[in-house]
């Protein structure tokens, strides 16, 4: 179950150093707030992969699920009610925002994640 996997370890780096570039470089309305949660639930799998080997199905709903849950919170103002809305790493990485639009991101980051998983099993098969 517990493993180090260096191909994820590879994808989480470099999908964490393009988070980080969109934070800091880019202000738009489409690639940092779309784009960002689309990949954002495909860093969190690809960290999880890292380091666990649980089955890609499993990991992929339990991180869109743990997405939704976030995104909920932040419809009930959970930053604020916590008192954290002046620490800007977590009020950023937390979000304060709720937006169907977030939820949407979401899914097609984990439909992305599970068409690559299933096209790479495939090929392993062949």
């Amino acid at each position: 179950m517990f493993g180090f996997n260096k191909k994820y370890f590879y994808f989480t780096l470099v999908l964490f150093l393009i988070e980080v570039c969109i934070a800091v470089f880019i202000n738009d309305v489409f690639i940092r707030p779309f784009i960002g949660d689309v990949l954002v639930v495909i860093l969190i799998y690809c960290f999880i992969r890292t380091f666990w080997n649980i089955d890609s199905f499993i990991v992929a709903l339990s991180v869109f699920a743990f997405a939704c849950i976030i995104e909920v919170l932040q419809y009930f103002n959970f930053v604020s009610k916590l008192g954290l809305q002046n620490n800007r790493i977590l009020a950023v990485s937390l979000g304060s925002t709720f937006d169907w639009k977030d939820i949407i991101a979401y899914a097609i980051g984990i439909i992305i994640v599970l068409w690559l998983e299933n096209r790479q099993a495939r090929k392993l098969k062949v």
